[in-house]
């Protein structure tokens, strides 16, 4: 089975950046790719996807700070996080949705923002 490999995840202060890297060890074909994060305490939910069709999905709470965007060619995911704030910080995980077949997820990444 194809496995996820995440990078980019650390320590930065308020009003910072980071841009998050997924990538797929296997060529597979993929209809979408997606970020999730999980705050301490809290489930985890979407932050941004994209699909095959140039589709993003953006959370509300990261709209206009955050950019999602793919190559394709490496199957690779990144997540660019601009305007970085305390509310942000969670363990990031990268989901994977193949054309066929099950969904599958990355160890994630823990993203901390701290002064």
């Amino acid at each position: 089975q194809a496995q996820i490999v995440e990078s980019g995840g650390g320590l930065v202060q308020p009003g910072g950046s980071l841009r998050l890297s997924c990538s797929v060890s296997e060529s597979i074909s993929i209809f979408a790719m997606a970020w999730y994060r999980q705050g301490p305490g809290k489930p985890r939910d979407l932050v941004a996807s994209l699909n095959s069709f140039g589709t993003k999905v953006y959370t509300p709470s990261v709209k206009g700070r955050f950019t999602i965007a793919r190559d394709s060619g490496k199957n690779t995911v990144y997540l660019q996080m601009n305007s970085l704030t305390p509310e942000d910080t969670a363990v990031y995980y990268c989901n994977v949705r193949p054309n066929s077949g099950s969904d599958f997820w990355g160890q994630g990444t823990q993203v901390t923002v701290s002064a």
